[in-house]
């Protein structure tokens, strides 16, 4: 399942969850969003993966990117239907 980085009032993060909405996709069963504000464990897995503590950061196996657009491309692009 693909992991979403992200935190609360990100403008990006927004995008990137509006984006995978559109696309259909299902919190919990196609991604699963994961806090990573400041001092969370899902800040430290940012940090630890990707060596920035920049969200949204996107998880999907060995893959691993930051920037919204990015990842909304690469979302459009795993689940193509």
């Amino acid at each position: 399942m693909v992991q979403l980085y992200v935190r609360e009032g990100c403008p990006f993060c927004r995008k990137v969850i509006e984006a995978a909405q559109r696309l259909g996709l299902r919190e919990g069963v196609d991604y699963c969003l994961i806090d990573a504000a400041p001092d969370t464990p899902g800040r430290q897995a940012v940090l630890a993966v990707g060596g920035k503590p920049m969200v949204p950061f996107l998880i999907d196996g060995d893959h691993s990117m930051y920037e919204s657009d990015d990842i909304i491309d690469y979302l459009r692009r795993r689940f193509a239907r």
